[in-house]
């Protein structure tokens, strides 16, 4: 089971990080995403109220009140299922190759001065594509916030797009606040 872990962890800190520079892009104007890479010298922990592998679906599930820290990001929701290739290895393990990873049931995730939040997201490993959506995506930095319903992020390029939550209205837009002393920091 600890191999498990341990390669589960790997790939929640991947997500964990593509939802972080995720918060990073909505504000960074100069800067561009390049890709993102696990940083090896730091432990990775996960917590939660239950753990399940099931082999026969290459499917690692982790329950209740999930938390996933390394150094100073941290990502919090209700449960994180990591799906496994079929095409050999084992989920049990650890030598599967992860496909992709669900998270859902609120999820928070603050590394250093961002934090975002939604309701669910995905992360596929092959395309790289991180997806965070729910009634309302909220990513800060201080006092910027910007507010959606459904963000897309391809980590190979750093292209992001933030759509609005539909309908008529002032809920119907994508919705962003900066304030002028943040272009100093």
């Amino acid at each position: 089971m600890k191999s498990v872990a341990t390669a589960t962890a790997r790939i929640a800190m991947a997500a964990l990080l593509a939802l972080s520079a995720a918060a990073t892009t909505a504000f960074a104007q100069t800067e561009r995403m390049t890709g993102l890479k696990l940083s090896g010298d730091q432990p990775i922990q996960i917590e939660s109220d239950r753990f399940e592998v099931d082999e026969n679906q290459s499917l690692a599930t982790f329950t209740g009140n999930v938390s996933v820290v390394q150094g100073e990001t941290v990502m919090k929701a209700g449960r994180m299922k990591v799906f496994y290739k079929s095409d050999g290895g084992s989920a049990t393990t650890g030598s599967a190759d992860i496909d992709r990873l669900e998270v859902e049931d609120g999820i928070y995730v603050k590394s250093e001065t961002q934090v975002a939040t939604g309701d669910r997201g995905t992360f596929d490993m092959d395309s790289e594509v991180l997806v965070l959506s729910g009634n309302e995506v909220v990513l800060s930095e201080g006092d910027n916030v910007i507010t959606g319903c459904k963000l897309t992020v391809q980590m190979s390029n750093g292209q992001a797009r933030l759509d609005s939550c539909g309908g008529s209205g002032a809920g119907g837009r994508v919705k962003m606040l900066l304030t002028p002393e943040s272009r100093n920091r």
